[in-house]
């Protein structure tokens, strides 16, 4: 009977070949026929539903930032002394490399300063206390935490804020503190005071190539695996560039001018690394805030949210970025929960995977480890940050087109125990 069922299926087989030949098809293009060995021998009854956990495929991006700015993450403390900053960079590394973290953002520009000698940018501050102070031994702590990644089997990223000069509660000082050489202090015609702290004008042409040339300076001299841009573009719509925009004589709207200007920043830098780069593969990425507009009377393809969104707010055109691909990943920060009434996380990815399908550009998703435990947040993250966490990589390994995760950030791993048995668990 079985000899015959076989003899039945094959008929079938040759006959779809065929007729397909007839048309001009490939047989494989055939629905519900199984071709070879396995056709024949597909008596089995169907297996049951698989109910395991999802589990990450082999290029799934596991990512931790470790920022610099205001001694978020690196150094343990402000020091020119290269053995306690090799430390801290082994600690760090370990700890990520025992999560199964397998990629790093490390923040190399906070502000208009850097962490490796740069013929741009002075020291930050943020690394040895004073700006314009190198560590001492002539130590690299960039080029020390390439080669130290790599050896673990970590990819390494360089995180740059292009437009902030300074910033926070010690703005007005740290600005005045500014060695000679800065460009700021260089280009006073560059800069724009907003809200109490200092941006360069993304408005001119003379900043876009700075910053083109500071990634190009990261990129050429140092084995980075990617460049990767932060949230922060135009820091407020109060930003006063009217005398820029009257200069520039142009026919858009200030607002889409504004739009305009980093769209042009994004597509320099994207060449800048594609052309530049000395290690093969090198990425361009950004990280927006994660609303790009809310669907509203007058936005139809806005997500289905209620809150900060960068296309108004902060003039990034994300998904023009997308669409172009002038960007080989997206990290959108989606740092609500699941559920939440302003911006469900769940409806956040599911929009973002839609964004970036049919393109060749990722979709890694930011999440907000530093939520877990405050209470300012609300009760999810006081009480089950972790689990939330957890149950975010879970719903999001359930949507087709998500390539991985980021948490932000490194220092909360340090906090919670639990947050590191869980990512054990979730990246193994």
């Amino acid at each position: 009977m079985k000899r015959l069922f076989q003899l039945t299926i094959l008929f079938l087989i040759l006959a779809g070949g065929m007729v397909c030949y007839s048309l001009g098809c490939s047989p494989l293009e055939v629905p519900g026929i199984l071709l070879g060995a396995e056709a024949l021998d597909n008596t089995q009854e169907t297996a049951p539903e698989n109910t395991a956990e999802p589990k990450p495929s082999a290029t799934e991006v596991h990512g931790i930032w470790v920022a610099t700015a205001y001694s978020i993450d690196y150094p343990s403390s402000q020091t020119t002394d290269p053995a306690t900053l090799k430390a801290d960079c082994d600690a760090i590394l370990e700890r990520i490399q025992a999560v199964g973290g397998n990629t790093i953002y490390l923040q190399v520009r906070p502000s208009a300063d850097a962490l490796y000698p740069s013929r741009l940018f002075p020291w930050s501050r943020y690394l040895t206390g004073t700006c314009g102070t190198a560590p001492e031994q002539d130590f690299d702590p960039l080029a020390y935490w390439v080669e130290q990644a790599h050896a673990r089997g970590i990819r390494l990223e360089a995180w740059v804020n292009p437009y902030r000069i300074c910033a926070g509660e010690y703005a007005e000082s740290d600005f005045s503190s500014l060695p000679e050489d800065s460009p700021a202090k260089q280009h006073p015609e560059w800069v724009v005071a907003c809200d109490g702290a200092y941006y360069f004008n993304p408005g001119l042409p003379e900043v876009r190539q700075l910053i083109c040339d500071g990634v190009e300076e990261i990129v050429t001299n140092y084995d980075v695996d990617g460049i990767q841009f932060d949230d922060y573009f135009y820091p407020s719509t109060e930003f006063d560039d009217k005398d820029t925009y009257t200069a520039s004589g142009t026919d858009l709207s200030l607002a889409d001018w504004r739009r305009d200007n980093v769209n042009q920043l994004v597509q320099q830098v994207s060449q800048t690394v594609h052309q530049h780069a000395r290690r093969a593969g090198c990425q361009f990425g950004i990280s927006p805030s994660g609303i790009w507009r809310n669907k509203g009377v007058n936005v139809f393809g806005g997500s289905d949210t209620n809150g900060f969104e960068h296309y108004t707010s902060s003039y990034a055109d994300s998904l023009t970025w997308i669409k172009n691909q002038w960007i080989d990943y997206i990290c959108p920060q989606i740092y609500w929960e699941i559920g939440d009434k302003a911006a469900d996380f769940e409806t956040l990815a599911n929009w973002w995977s839609h964004q970036a399908a049919d393109t060749d550009v990722k979709l890694i998703l930011g999440l907000a480890s530093y939520k877990i435990g405050d209470s300012t947040y609300g009760t999810v993250w006081e009480t089950d940050g972790c689990g939330e966490i957890g149950r975010q990589i879970d719903l999001a390994r359930s949507i087709e087109g998500i390539d991985g995760f980021s948490l932000f950030s490194y220092r909360d791993l340090t906090k919670s125990s639990d947050l590191s048995e869980m990512l054990k668990g979730k990246w193994e």
